[in-house]
């Protein structure tokens, strides 16, 4: 069976899981040093999307899904 990630995302992932152990790692907006283990390897998904690795795509939730179909009726 064929990874789910790519070699590019692993690379990225291991580099940012890096960076939060030697405490380098920054979050993007408010550029707070990152300490969770679970946001680290989201930056690293994130820069690998960005660049076109192979990541799967984003799991969204179904209660934004729910509360837009709701404000579009509204609207109308």
């Amino acid at each position: 069976m064929a990874s789910k990630y790519g070699k590019k995302s692993q690379d990225k992932v291991e580099k940012a899981m890096h960076e939060r152990k030697r405490g380098t790692l920054k979050s993007g907006r408010s550029g707070k040093k990152v300490t969770s283990r679970k946001q680290a390897i989201a930056i690293g998904l994130s820069e690998a999307r960005r660049e076109g690795g192979k990541v799967p795509s984003k799991k969204s939730s179904s209660s934004k899904k729910s509360s837009s179909k709701k404000s579009s009726s509204k609207k109308k």
